[in-house]
């Protein structure tokens, strides 16, 4: 994720389906990759390279509160806003928008992405 949002540029993040997270007792993130006993925090751009890397992850707990409908971020498990802003630390990219259900008006906007 962290090359991609270098690559294109990303000025904000979409988190989606955050509710299918509900439950799970330990989430797992990638913060970075081994590459032949350097350890380094954005994947590489050769495939030889990529074949041969490791990836690194940090634990966090997870949460037992259900989040789907929710639309605001302050009622958002403690869990789940420390784990949006552990990718938002990662990446270097800020979260613009949540959904927390299929349904289209289960969503926090953060920020509108389609302003300037």
């Amino acid at each position: 994720l962290k090359r991609s949002a270098h690559v294109n540029g990303l000025s904000g993040l979409c988190i989606t389906k955050l509710d299918v997270l509900d439950g799970i007792e330990e989430l797992k993130l990638c913060t970075g990759y081994q590459l032949d006993g350097e350890v380094i925090d954005i994947l590489p751009m050769g495939a030889d390279d990529i074949a041969r890397c490791t990836p690194i992850y940090e634990s966090m707990p997870g949460w037992s509160q259900s989040t789907v409908g929710v639309t605001d971020y302050n009622k958002l498990p403690p869990a789940a806003q420390r784990y949006l802003r552990r990718i938002e630390d990662v990446t270097g990219v800020p979260i613009d928008m949540i959904s927390t259900s299929p349904d289209r008006d289960h969503t926090i906007l953060l920020k509108n992405p389609y302003s300037a």
